[in-house]
């Protein structure tokens, strides 16, 4: 896999090869309420981990839906997928009670993390500041003990 330093990543930012920035938050999974902790998985399994704008915009959809559809193959790999945005858990699961041809997501087989503080945003430098939606279009990090690969698309 190609490795690149991507230009929405600032110096003071975790880069390639630094420890990933740890969090705690409220997400979405299997219908309910839970807690994530990004350190859980750490020494465990690989972490990717994405960020995406809104719920309930055409904005990454099918990217979400698609890393659901192949959780198998993340499995095989020892990875965790773990979605990120600034919207609240309420949010995210409407989306995911939503199925896929009425907008939705349908049921998802990682957790949605609710970011309302934006703080694992900003600590992971995926927000557009005095923008709405803050965060950036698709990004996503591969963790293991430290970040190992980053990747982002622009829409």
């Amino acid at each position: 896999m190609f490795c690149f330093r991507c230009s929405f990543l600032q110096n003071e930012l975790p880069l390639v090869g630094n420890i990933a920035p740890d969090f705690e938050a409220e997400a979405v999974f299997d219908q309910e309420f839970i807690k994530v902790k990004l350190s859980e998985y750490i020494g465990k399994k690989y972490v990717v981990l994405f960020f995406y704008p809104l719920d309930f915009t055409f904005v990454c959809p099918t990217e979400i839906t698609a890393f659901s559809d192949r959780h198998a193959v993340f499995e095989q790999l020892n990875t965790q997928i773990l979605g990120v945005s600034v919207d609240s858990v309420f949010s995210h699961l409407a989306w995911v009670q939503t199925d896929r041809k009425s907008g939705g997501l349908g049921d998802l087989k990682y957790p949605l993390i609710s970011d309302v503080t934006k703080s694992i945003s900003k600590s992971y430098g995926v927000l557009i500041p005095d923008q709405i939606p803050a965060a950036r279009n698709l990004q996503q990090l591969l963790i293991g003990m430290n970040i190992t690969h980053v990747w982002g698309r622009q829409m």
